[in-house]
């Protein structure tokens, strides 16, 4: 949310560490703010076949080492970020809800 406007944001970074689901961005940035303020998220994604509807609250980790794995997994990141600075925000999704949809089968639901 911004204000009382809901916002969608995209995130290129998407990784699993440590059997968690994270997503990284900046602490400078308008949605690191906004997730400050509400971390509840609501993520959508399509593969052609399948649409992905998640629900979950998304919680900081500050440790140096989980940015370290995100950047070096996505490593064109490392431009603009570095897991010693204090701009690197990384995020892991907690009481997810996650829902697989498509005209041919039934929803298939998980949490995680």
């Amino acid at each position: 949310m911004d204000g009382e406007q809901p916002q969608v944001r995209p995130f290129g970074t998407a990784e699993i560490i440590e059997g968690k689901l994270y997503i990284q961005t900046g602490h400078v940035k308008k949605v690191a703010k906004q997730i400050a303020a509400n971390p509840k998220v609501a993520i959508c994604a399509y593969n052609g076949q399948q649409w992905l509807r998640i629900t979950a609250t998304l919680v900081e980790d500050p440790r140096v080492e989980i940015k370290k794995a995100m950047l070096d997994a996505n490593p064109s990141l490392r431009a603009m970020y570095n897991e010693n600075d204090d701009n690197t925000a990384v995020y892991f999704l907690t009481n997810a809800k996650a829902s697989f949809n498509s005209f041919t089968s039934d929803p298939v639901e998980i949490e995680f």
